[in-house]
């Protein structure tokens, strides 16, 4: 977005003391100019703001269609700093040693405190960030992804604009046989915030729920899958305006095309279950 030009500085920086052979950066102007960057840094800059999916995936494209001029690709959010110099290297030796890893979610800590927030660990059974193990999900601005995830199952998806478009691909990667890591050794800097500090948060959190099952759940699951989320979001007693633009996306998100519906086959659904997560909760 252009606002944060020492973070980014930061950031490429750290990208650029990564061990083993070079790393080719792109970064993505979304909808706006991009600060000055060291040279050798490939930039786009968008006419309009495309959101997180539709931003990341012409940074895909600029490595070649699905990204297919190289192997590896990752999404480091631009307020985000690799700490560790061997990051780059554990992913190129990840993915050589597992054929069946198609994306790999890092862990993120608070530079101050070292801490990671729950909500940044993709599992239910959170409590101990430190424990790396496969998963269902992953974080969107701290991964990386083999680059023929992409060509298999397509990118993330634009319309989603922002929330739950990780968790999109994510299935859409499961179903198509890949595996997905959550390693607690490779770590993204971030300091820590609250989602909910984007004004559109509410909204296109429900939205996105509703689209992410009628795109991708067996029809069976959709109503289970929405039901439970929707007694969470009751639960979690939200203030009445976020719980009214809640609603309102939800609403929103049955009367407004999703994309494509290519439900998932029920032998990834009973893969979900056993890496601990089944898709209705």
């Amino acid at each position: 977005m252009g606002n944060r030009p020492d973070e980014l500085r930061a950031l490429l920086d750290s990208v650029a003391k990564q061990e083993g052979g070079p790393v080719q950066v792109v970064v993505v102007g979304n909808g706006s100019p991009v600060p000055e960057v060291p040279e050798g840094v490939r930039t786009v800059e968008l006419p309009e703001n495309l959101g997180i999916p539709g931003g990341r995936n012409v940074g895909i494209e600029a490595f070649g269609p699905n990204g297919q001029d190289v192997d590896i690709l990752l999404f480091l959010d631009d307020d985000g700093l690799l700490p560790g110099h061997d990051t780059a290297e554990l992913c190129r030796e990840a993915f050589t040693a597992d054929p069946e890893l198609g994306i790999i979610s890092f862990r993120i800590a608070d530079p101050d405190t070292g801490a990671t927030q729950r909500r940044h660990v993709p599992r239910l059974r959170a409590a101990d960030p430190m424990r790396s193990s496969r998963v269902t999900t992953f974080l969107g601005g701290a991964n990386a992804v083999r680059t023929r995830v992409f060509a298999d199952v397509g990118g993330l998806p634009d319309e989603f604009f922002y929330a739950h478009e990780e968790t999109d691909l994510a299935w859409r990667a499961l179903d198509a046989g890949w595996m997905i890591d959550y390693r607690s050794d490779m770590v993204l800097h971030h300091p820590t915030t609250a989602p909910s500090r984007h004004a559109v948060y509410h909204r296109m959190v429900a939205r996105n729920r509703v689209w992410l099952a009628r795109r991708n759940l067996p029809a069976p699951l959709v109503p289970v899958y929405l039901g439970v989320w929707m007694l969470l979001t009751l639960v979690r007693r939200p203030s009445r305006p976020a719980l009214k633009a809640w609603f309102g996306g939800f609403r929103e998100g049955w009367a407004t095309p999703c994309g494509p519906r290519r439900p998932m086959r029920w032998r990834t659904v009973w893969r979900l279950t056993r890496l601990g997560r089944p898709p209705v909760i």
